[in-house]
């Protein structure tokens, strides 16, 4: 039992860390797109404020909220493992 919760508690913490890159790298990722954009237009005004608005309506994307799979698809293949292993 004190082996599964172990095991259980380490892949939260991997899951945690992969979230916490993917996170950082997509929002950078979508920063440098913004900025590209705003340059390759030859836009004019702030581009600061207009990376800002790009990113607040990126944190509202469904984009953003897939890459939470990384919480849920891990569970799922080990919740559909133990099943087939048992029950199959």
């Amino acid at each position: 039992m004190f082996g599964a919760m172990r095991l259980f508690l380490i892949l939260l913490v991997i899951q945690t860390v992969a979230y916490v890159a993917l996170s950082l790298y997509s929002r950078g990722a979508r920063r440098r797109k913004l900025e590209a954009w705003w340059d390759e237009k030859g836009k004019r005004g702030n581009k600061q404020a207009f990376v800002e608005r790009g990113l607040h309506v990126y944190d509202n994307s469904f984009r953003r909220k897939l890459i939470l799979g990384v919480y849920v698809v891990p569970w799922v293949a080990i919740g559909a493992l133990i099943y087939i292993v048992n029950y199959m």
